[in-house]
């Protein structure tokens, strides 16, 4: 659970953290594909989560659940690697610094670094999760539509508008998205130590539990910005709908009022409960292997 790191195992977090981006892909990419579908899609082509759960089964079978998954399957084991690497450093920097006076890292120092590793990961989620949004609102059987695939819809969007311009397009919108793990690790630290002291578990079953229900919170924060960069990066990149993130976010409102910025909300908290649950506790399953005693 989220406590003290008082060993200097620095680079346990970077391998644990590739580990929990694997395991994070497995369980949780179906539901991110419906997730996407339902808050970029037209209104009225999709009646329910069950609906476009379904309907995307029919059409074009059970992979395409999976579309889009070859670039986080490859980025999201290095993004994990890098957000909880970064992550466990940082904790470790604060533990040193700013809270050396105190027995453990307090809180308010595990949401801090949480924020820090989410903004530091933005580098390489950004790519990552353009090429998937785009491909999975790619609709048809696999190898029909704009893009065969991850490495064509990557070179694709390098030849069309470069490096920064075409595959990064959206990086603001990532940071400001990723502004919601400051709640994620703060509530994730306050479930762990709240558990083990009034619940009689696991260390293991506390991480499960912690991780599922702090990713359940994190979510209610980060599933606003989190439409706003789906819309932003599946748009038109040489004329853009949406040529600012402010745009984007007035559209949301004008089309759908307050309840537009909640797209996606059932099969995100599907998703994020099972998906974060399983990559945190192997996270500090392996951080705990490794040696990196918490």
């Amino acid at each position: 659970m989220a406590t003290d790191h008082t060993k200097k195992h620095y680079g346990a977090g970077f391998v644990a953290g590739m580990c929990s981006g694997v395991t994070k892909i497995c369980v949780g990419h179906p539901f991110d594909t419906v997730k996407v579908r339902l808050q970029t899609a037209p209104e009225g082509q999709f009646k329910s989560f069950t609906d476009c759960f379904l309907s995307t089964i029919r059409n074009e079978g059970f992979m395409g659940l999976y579309k889009g998954a070859g670039a986080p399957l490859v980025g999201w084991s290095i993004m994990d690697s890098v957000q909880l690497g970064s992550l466990q450093l940082y904790r470790k920097v604060l533990k040193q610094t700013v809270y050396a006076e105190d027995r453990r890292l307090p809180t308010m120092g595990h949401a801090i670094a949480g924020l820090l590793g989410g903004l530091t990961v933005c580098i390489v989620a950004t790519p990552v999760e353009h090429v998937k949004a785009r491909l999975q609102v790619q609709y048809g059987r696999s190898g029909k539509g704009q893009y065969s695939g991850t490495l064509d819809c990557a070179t694709k969007l390098i030849k069309e508008a470069g490096i920064f311009r075409g595959l990064y397009h959206g990086f603001a919108s990532s940071l400001i998205f990723r502004t919601h793990f400051f709640f994620y690790w703060g509530a994730y630290d306050i479930l762990s130590r709240w558990m083990s002291q009034y619940m009689n578990l696991s260390t293991p079953t506390i991480n499960f539990m912690a991780g599922g229900f702090s990713s359940q919170i994190g979510w209610v924060f980060g599933l606003p910005p989190d439409v706003i960069k789906q819309m932003i990066m599946t748009d038109n990149i040489a004329k853009k709908k949406y040529p600012t993130w402010m745009s984007a976010a007035t559209e949301v409102y004008r089309h759908s009022g307050w309840r537009g910025y909640f797209k996606g909300f059932i099969p995100c908290m599907l998703r994020s409960f099972p998906t974060n649950a399983a990559s945190l506790l192997v996270f500090e399953g392996v951080l705990r292997s490794l040696g990196d005693t918490q």
